[in-house]
């Protein structure tokens, strides 16, 4: 009897010794537990059903690829074991394996937390970004992710991952907290993407705080048809929700409170509480939208208590059967409580403090109620642990970024006589502007940030461009993107106007992606060079 009961705790040790020793190869280092990445405390529906504190107390690794990531988790002592991943670099289908163990459940091409429990993923160092590869949450409990990027995850097309979801939940899902993370995509649902943060099959007691949403057909769902309705507990608040074109969020059935978020351009429809859902609508921003707030695209009702919001520049449709806009003078249907405290911040300011503190990279920065923004105690920390001799870890340098240049290129500006496209342009401009070779008109996008691409009916080679701003506009270009349209993925990365060089590629489309900006940008030249 005795060697038959310790036959299991042997497989179990051998597979966590496995997986321990993948981790390392895989690019995960251990660190000290004292050295663990602080995550701040909770907020909204995250703090109710017990509370969500992921993998605090548990033990630190850091990790530069995804299959790093599934070893961590396969080299628990068991599946609810805590952990806190320190990630950094670029998580890829390139480096995302599946890694098997008895404390985890994980597959390829996605970054799968499924039946598992006590886990934080935490972007540190020079960042993290799940490039076209997204974060399944799946039958798990008590997870934090913060300070993270994930952009271009696809559910059509090449590569795809996590059914087109940037985060999604589903199945038994409890408790999860998402913090200052950036969710993006380049493009609708024709392009290839879904939802940025989806919920559904009985999801609840879920936080989305301080995170930046945008460029995407859809924001995210709470349930997934009209009789799916086993999803609530849900809170949004300090969220920047930029060019959308609707879902911010699509509430089916259950209980949300909507609080202090910036949302512009919203292109269709805005938080469409439909199924009997009811949205507690406070102290947010709209601003440039259409159709902020209502019950759309069906006939089944939905409800929502609003106080405090700011409604500039929206516009708002006829009511139909299926279509009913809650303004142009919103009101209160129902009446919601929710069981936490919390503070808000008057609407005035919601776009100048959600400004400064929502998305990764940003300090982790929160309100403190009155416009202004903290640094929560304790500080997120990034550690810097040491390998042991015995244990050589491999790195994976950080890639390069490629800085704009005053030299220039040299052939024909294949721009001239191609096509083109972007995100949303400013009165008076236009996108063919950036094509058309004369510096005195421009496009500018209809917020401080935004994408303008150049297109071809054909596959084109190019390995330079060239971004230009007009006389009398130059220097508010900050930080931008270079993307390759077709796949998703970025070719450059930089700040300021100027030459940008990048290892030559053929595509059909090229898009110039201003993520932040001085003042309202202008790019009255968008030039591409074969060499």
């Amino acid at each position: 009897m005795r060697r038959h009961a310790t036959r299991p705790v042997t497989r179990r040790l051998q597979a966590t010794l496995a997986a321990l020793a993948l981790a390392a190869a895989a690019g995960a280092v251990v660190a000290a537990p004292e050295a663990s990445a602080a995550t701040g405390g909770p907020t909204g529906y995250a703090t109710q059903n017990g509370g969500t504190t992921g993998g605090a107390g548990g033990q630190t690794v850091r990790a530069t690829t995804g299959t790093a990531i599934h070893a961590a988790l396969c080299g628990r002592a068991s599946s609810s074991t805590p952990i806190v991943i320190e990630v950094e670099g670029t998580i890829n289908h390139a480096n995302t394996a599946q890694v098997s163990g008895p404390s985890c459940n994980t597959a390829a091409g996605v970054i799968e937390l499924k039946q598992i429990s006590n886990v934080t993923l935490i972007g540190v160092g020079a960042g993290a970004v799940f490039d076209q590869l997204g974060i399944h949450i799946r039958q798990s409990s008590n997870i934090v992710i913060q300070n993270v990027t994930v952009r271009n995850v696809k559910k059509s097309g090449s590569p795809t991952s996590n059914g087109g979801d940037a985060i999604g939940m589903e199945s038994d899902v409890r408790n999860v907290w998402v913090d200052h993370v950036t969710l993006e995509a380049s493009g609708g649902e024709s392009d290839g993407y879904d939802g940025l943060f989806d919920m559904k099959d009985n999801t609840q007691y879920v936080t989305l705080s301080y995170s930046v949403l945008r460029n995407s057909g859809r924001g995210g769902l709470v349930g997934s048809s009209e009789t799916e309705l086993s999803n609530s507990f849900i809170t949004y608040h300090h969220n920047l929700y930029e060019n959308l074109d609707s879902r911010v969020p699509l509430l089916r059935g259950g209980t949300a409170h909507i609080y202090d978020n910036h949302y512009s351009g919203i292109n269709e429809s805005g938080i469409n509480s439909r199924a009997g859902g009811r949205a507690k609508v406070d102290n947010n921003y709209f601003e440039d939208s259409k159709d902020v707030l209502g019950t759309f695209y069906t006939d089944t009702t939905g409800y929502w208590q609003v106080g405090g919001n700011v409604f500039d520049n929206v516009t708002w449709s006829s009511p139909s059967t299926e279509y009913r806009p809650a303004g142009p003078n919103p009101q209160s249907n129902t009446t919601i409580s929710v069981p936490y405290a919390y503070t808000l911040d008057p609407a005035s300011c919601v776009p100048d403090v959600v400004s400064r503190t929502a998305g990764a990279g940003r300090g982790l920065q929160v309100s403190d109620g009155s416009c202004t923004p903290t640094t929560p105690s304790p500080t997120p920390t990034a550690t810097t642990p040491t390998p042991t001799p015995t244990t050589p870890v491999p790195t994976t340098p950080a890639p390069t970024t490629p800085a704009p240049t005053t030299s220039a290129p040299t052939g024909t500006n294949l721009s001239i006589g191609a096509g083109s496209d972007g995100s949303s342009k400013a009165d008076g401009t236009s996108y063919g502007n950036v094509r058309d070779g004369d510096l005195a008109t421009y496009w500018s996008p209809s917020g401080s940030t935004g994408s303008v691409s150049v297109k071809w009916g054909s596959p084109t080679a190019i390995s330079k461009a060239v971004v230009k701003e007009p006389s009398g506009a130059t220097g508010r270009i900050g930080t931008w993107r270079l993307l390759n349209a077709d796949t998703g993925a970025v070719l450059a990365t930089g700040t300021g106007a100027g030459s940008i060089a990048f290892a030559p590629v053929t595509l059909s489309k090229v898009t110039f992606e201003i993520t932040g900006s001085s003042a309202t940008p202008r790019v009255a030249e968008f030039e591409t060079y074969a060499g």
